[in-house]
């Protein structure tokens, strides 16, 4: 099980889950029974997270062999993901040669979207599952020319708690956070806000429109992760996507000149 919600360790998630089940009725076992248990869930927890880090290790390490910069993007649904992956593909595209990883738990519309960039696309569906892992990206590589690979973009699940426990082998976590969402969302999933190198407030085209905070929204990042870079774009007019381009080819740089 993953560490927040109980999914099913082999990751294959064709079954429906409780989330919480195992501690909303600890209170009717005997003494001592609700600790075991909680001990036996910690123990499996754990074990499920390091075998994970071991394969997101070894994906790291193929990716640096290939020279492939891959960033997992990470946001609560709705935030405007394949927006932003639609239109850095597009504007980039002639620059890097990308690759992209679409996990969803059931369609595959946002592939359709992705490849009619025409950038080569896989589709991972999890089912029940809340999150990508490590085993799922090595797979869903496999299709991929790696060697002829710059840029591998994967957009995770729409879910701000799950996929901050699971290392996919990405150079930098991205999340992105819309203005219709609320400003506080950084102290509220403090563990994906602290996971993530950069954080895209989105859709600002929408500020005039909305009540949001943009400064409070900034400052509560800064909040739980003083070192986040933090860049205030529209995925749908491409105001600000400029500063986020360049920072992403500054990151591509680095990593190849290391």
């Amino acid at each position: 099980m993953c560490t927040t919600c109980g999914c099913d360790d082999d990751h294959k998630h064709d079954h429906p889950h409780d989330h919480g089940d195992d501690h909303r009725h600890t209170h009717h076992h005997h003494h001592g029974e609700g600790e075991n248990r909680e001990a036996k869930r910690l123990a499996v927890e754990t074990d499920i997270l390091a075998r994970n880090n071991r394969l997101a290790a070894e994906n790291r390490a193929m990716f640096a062999r290939h020279g492939v910069f891959v960033l997992n993007l990470v946001s609560s649904p709705g935030s405007g993901k394949t927006t932003i992956l639609e239109r850095t593909l597009g504007d980039l595209g002639g620059k890097f040669c990308c690759a992209v990883i679409e996990g969803d738990q059931q369609t595959d519309n946002d592939a359709q979207r992705i490849a009619a960039t025409g950038v080569p696309v896989t589709q991972i569906n999890t089912g029940a599952g809340c999150h990508l892992d490590a085993h799922m990206v090595c797979h869903g590589v496999e299709s991929f020319d790696l060697h002829a690979l710059d840029l591998l973009l994967i957009e995770n699940v729409g879910n701000l708690v799950c996929p901050a426990s699971f290392d996919l082998g990405e150079n930098h976590k991205v999340v992105v956070l819309s203005v219709t969402e609320g400003e506080d969302k950084p102290l509220k999933y403090p563990q994906m806000f602290r996971a993530a190198d950069v954080m895209l407030l989105n859709k600002t085209d929408l500020l005039p429109h909305v009540e949001f905070d943009v400064a409070a929204c900034r400052e509560m990042a800064r909040r739980v992760n003083p070192a986040i870079t933090i860049f205030e774009v529209s995925g749908r007019t491409g105001a600000g996507m400029a500063a986020w381009y360049d920072w992403l080819a500054e990151r591509m740089r680095a990593v190849t000149e290391d």
